[in-house]
């Protein structure tokens, strides 16, 4: 019998390793953002792009450099969880990777995410080490605030952990079956963190494995013809969220005092922001001091 290579070894494994994994990517405005992101998940068979009612041409986009993705418009802007939960409920493999935009990947770093998810079987999610623009290790796991504050170095080899950042993570379909997926009361910010909470504590473990990295163009996908508005509606949802998963998992809505305090905090940012002309960071603070004042508590099932 003819023995095959080590390579065409690794290359058969890695191939059926891809054939196991759907890649979820949630789309707004993220034309810009797709011919980064493709290389990486052109091996990929199985890539599902759901658009939240882009009204550039990323949907054009993903059809010229991800040809085999199957696209889901939602028509309107559904949210970042909410989206992704359709996503994965469209979804038939073992994994689904969720991955954003603004992202950048490679073969051998979906495949070794796999790897890891066979070596820790009762593991709910496996997720990698993310770097910024420059190349530098992000802050993207820890403990959840719920346990105890993290403190130390960083990991430097498989580790469990609380948290990991929703912008890449391989999660087994299954575990998110069991969870119902993401809370889609969040609309933007802190769906990872309370999906996370939930799979630890309903699914199986949180494993992140330094050795796989990925660079992450954070607020990447923040682009188009209106930056502004798309950062004010990032503050705005931001401090939204930040008081529903308080409320959810601490069970403390905000008082009056406090939000006050959040509002006065965030309106002299805007002013101070507007005086140095950086709009961006001033559309981002009057979206959050507008959030803290249309805040409303909501009902917890």
């Amino acid at each position: 019998m003819r023995r095959v290579s080590p390579l065409l070894e690794h290359e058969m494994a890695q191939e059926q390793a891809l054939l196991r994994v759907t890649a979820i990517v949630v789309s707004y405005n993220s034309a810009h953002c797709i011919p980064a992101l493709a290389p990486g998940l052109a091996a990929l068979p199985h890539i599902i792009v759901v658009d939240n009612g882009s009204t550039d041409s990323s949907l054009a986009a993903v059809r010229q450099h991800l040809p085999q993705a199957r696209c889901l418009e939602l028509g309107r802007n559904l949210g970042f969880g909410a989206a992704n939960n359709r996503g994965w409920q469209a979804a038939n493999t073992e994994f689904v990777l969720l991955v954003n935009p603004d992202c950048v990947l490679d073969t051998q770093s979906i495949a070794a995410l796999v790897a890891q998810a066979d070596t820790w079987p009762d593991a709910a999610l496996v997720a990698p080490q993310l770097l910024d623009r420059h190349g530098h290790p992000e802050i993207n796991y820890y403990w959840a605030s719920t346990a105890w504050i993290s403190r130390g170095p960083g990991a430097d080899g498989p580790a469990c952990v609380g948290f990991v950042c929703g912008a890449c993570m391989l999660i087994r379909r299954e575990a998110m079956a069991r969870i119902g997926g993401f809370d889609e009361d969040f609309f933007l910010y802190y769906e990872d963190a309370d999906l996370c909470l939930r799979l630890s504590r309903d699914a199986g473990a949180l494993v992140l494995d330094p050795r796989i990295q990925v660079r992450h163009f954070s607020r990447g996908s923040v682009g188009g013809a209106r930056p502004q508005t798309a950062e004010y509606l990032r503050g705005y949802h931001h401090i939204q969220s930040k008081f529903h998963f308080r409320l959810k998992h601490f069970g403390q809505a905000p008082t009056w005092l406090q939000r006050l305090g959040y509002i006065f905090g965030a309106g002299l940012e805007t002013l101070l922001r507007l005086l140095v002309l950086d709009t961006r960071r001033a559309a981002r603070s009057a979206g959050r001091c507008v959030g803290a004042i249309r805040y409303r508590a909501r009902q917890l099932s």
